[in-house]
């Protein structure tokens, strides 16, 4: 069934190809950047030009403030949320662990965990069947870097995801009374702008042979498991941590 769902950090990546992809599967879509409004915006003309129904919302995730506004203006324009997807997150640059700063420490773990607790909370409080909601389904990206530990390059995002990790079975265990499921992807190497980001835009190419499956994945392999994990087919499916890694 077709609901309100948001996806956070969704005007690039793995973000706007599960932006399009719900929309197209007619649910309303709000489109969430803390950065970069033109793409953002063309994600938004995308959904739009297809018959869907798009909000574009600016919020840092991070932010207690702007995380509720967000929810607000979904309720204004879009209706309740049924279905959360937390993808924004931040690597930080790709370096030794001993050269991390501490800005960089903080910056990693305030947005991809306390960003992705505070747009739970929201959304949990419009689900919960304890305070009127229907219910929903929360998928939060995390990654493989959880299990394998970004040594070298980025054990701080390693160790934030491991905090997703976490927080996805706590949450599907205390939220499944209220009609609410939590489970989460783990993707692996994806093609998108994240290793250039991060300053390792070589790093697929070089970790290709340790894949396989022989191939890097896509956005839009995740977005599909995303909205299958959205959707009434995992209606019996929480706190599940699903890798995404062509058996990496």
């Amino acid at each position: 069934m077709a609901g309100v769902v948001v996806v956070t950090g969704s005007g690039r990546g793995i973000g706007a190809a599960t932006a399009r992809m719900a929309a197209k599967r007619g649910h309303a879509v709000c489109v969430n950047y803390a950065e970069r409004a033109d793409r953002a915006q063309q994600v938004v003309d995308e959904i739009r030009a297809g018959g869907g129904r798009a909000a574009l919302v600016k919020a840092d995730v991070s932010k207690e403030a702007e995380v509720e506004a967000l929810f607000d203006q979904v309720d204004r324009e879009l209706g309740r949320v049924t279905g959360l997807v937390n993808n924004a997150g931040i690597t930080g640059a790709a370096t030794r662990f001993e050269d991390y700063d501490l800005a960089t420490m903080q910056r990693v773990l305030d947005v991809n965990v306390i960003g992705t607790m505070l747009c739970t909370r929201a959304a949990a409080r419009r689900m919960s069947t304890r305070h009127g909601g229907q219910g929903g389904a929360i998928v939060n990206l995390s990654s493989v870097a959880a299990t394998l530990g970004g040594a070298g390059q980025w054990v701080a995002y390693a160790a934030a995801k491991g905090a997703v990790n976490s927080m996805t079975v706590g949450l599907s265990r205390e939220l499944a009374p209220e009609g609410i499921r939590v489970n989460a992807i783990l993707p692996g190497l994806i093609d998108t702008e994240i290793h250039a980001t991060a300053g390792v835009g070589d790093r697929m190419q070089k970790l290709l042979p340790s894949i396989p499956a022989g191939r890097i994945g896509t956005a839009e392999e995740c977005a599909e498991a995303i909205l299958w994990l959205l959707s009434g087919e995992a209606a019996y499916m929480t706190g599940a941590l699903i890798p995404i890694t062509g058996g990496r």
